[in-house]
């Protein structure tokens, strides 16, 4: 694509941001833009810096304005098989700068032609280093982004203030499946070359994994260990599961507050660690409230692809992948026989933790970590070990696994 087609491609038509606290961000609209353009949600930022299409199709960003704090972005296009949900989940997108080209042998359109076709409409042009810094010292707030210069900033700042708020509100339910499935795809191309450190089942395993807006990169994870995955809907019941008789139960990442997702918490209450379970993000937390824990609204929230996490049993230090706003709280954890496994070291909240009698754990992070980086994906051997001998995860299993994990690594930069 040259310089030329790309740059008419975008349109430029004024857009602007406004948030719940009467900041304004006047910039240049890409993506779904126009005078019709007005969306409301929660402005967060992710500070990877690549990744922006994984990000933008996870569906645990639903109802939220999503900035990226690169100051670059869709310069290497968008690819299809990238996707972790079938369309984009943001309300909008807000960049430094969008790309005028972009060039990878894989693309098959631009960011903001791909935005348009889905009617997402993002922002660029504005300082995103003042955005961003605004969000850190106030916290999460509602926006709205608007194309339409005719509305008053005051009219757009009572919008924000007058719209639903994050906390409170589920969000899972709008994004999980209706009927359940069976998933087929594994890893593929982006399987590692070797799997001499990744653990895959002697035998198939039957999954149930209860679908809250998972990305497709975790189930392709499990399949790829020789799991038969059966994704259903949130709100499938214990008895349900039990009629499926699987040899373990997964809980999927998905968006809003935990707490408010309750039918997934009353079957989880019933039926958690009665099989080997797992849970990634929205998962995690769903498992905490079940066992009798609470959860919590953090100020601006985890999100970006470089999140520090000390493994408490191996003392290793994993770098992350995260996209959360809520937290579990460490002392009613405990209270309700949870056992930390990993805590976030730029703010010591609760990042995994384990039952202390029962066959269940989870982490507050993705090891799926589509892009990257993947310090984590030996938790999904440890989900394999727990469904293969039953118990609770030991010591010894995670040890084991995050080894293998680190040789599998250097056998993958020896083949570069």
């Amino acid at each position: 694509m040259t310089t030329s087609e790309a740059t008419s491609a975008i349109a430029q038509s004024p857009c602007r941001l406004v948030l719940a606290d009467g900041s304004t961000f006047c910039g240049v609209g890409f993506g779904a833009v126009g005078t019709h353009v007005l969306t409301i949600g929660e402005v967060v930022f992710n500070t990877s810096l690549t990744g922006y299409q994984e990000a933008i199709t996870d569906p645990s960003y639903s109802g939220q304005i999503l900035t990226f704090s690169g100051t670059q972005i869709g310069n290497y296009g968008v690819a299809l098989e990238d996707n972790e949900s079938s369309r984009p989940k943001v309300k909008g997108v807000i960049v430094r700068e969008l790309s005028r080209i972009w060039s990878n042998q894989r693309a098959v359109e631009g960011l903001s032609q791909w935005l348009a076709r889905h009617g997402v409409p993002g922002l660029h042009e504005i300082d995103t280093r003042a955005l961003v810094r605004r969000l850190r010292m106030t916290g999460s707030m509602n926006g709205v982004l608007c194309g339409d210069a005719a509305r008053s900033n005051d009219e757009l700042v009572q919008l924000a203030r007058s719209s639903v708020s994050m906390a409170g509100t589920d969000l899972a339910s709008g994004v999980s499946p209706r009927a359940a499935s069976l998933w087929k795809e594994a890893l593929g191309s982006w399987a590692p070359r070797s799997r001499a450190g990744m653990r895959v089942a002697r035998t198939p395993l039957n999954v149930v994994a209860i679908d809250c807006g998972a990305k497709h990169a975790i189930f392709r994870n499990l399949t790829e260990r020789n799991c038969i995955v059966h994704a259903v809907p949130h709100d499938t019941s214990a008895s349900e599961i039990r009629a499926m008789k699987p040899d373990g139960l997964f809980i999927s990442n998905g968006p809003g507050d935990p707490a408010a997702v309750t039918a997934t918490v009353n079957t989880l209450r019933e039926i958690a660690g009665e099989i080997p379970t797992f849970g990634i993000c929205l998962g995690h937390q769903l498992l905490a409230l079940a066992l009798g824990a609470t959860t919590y609204k953090l100020k601006f929230g985890h999100r970006g692809s470089n999140q520090p996490v000390r493994n408490l049993v191996s003392g290793r230090i994993e770098i992350t992948s995260q996209n959360h706003g809520f937290c579990v709280d460490e002392l009613s954890l405990r209270a309700a026989g949870g056992e930390p496994t990993h805590i976030h070291l730029n703010d010591g909240t609760i990042a995994g933790f384990r039952h202390a009698s029962k066959p269940i754990f989870s982490v507050q992070y993705h090891p799926e970590a589509s892009p990257g980086p993947h310090d984590s994906d030996y938790l999904f051997d440890c989900f394999i070990s727990l469904m293969e001998h039953g118990g609770t995860l030991s010591d010894e299993s995670m040890h084991e696994a995050q080894s293998r994990a680190a040789v599998l690594a250097r056998g993958e930069l020896a083949a570069r």
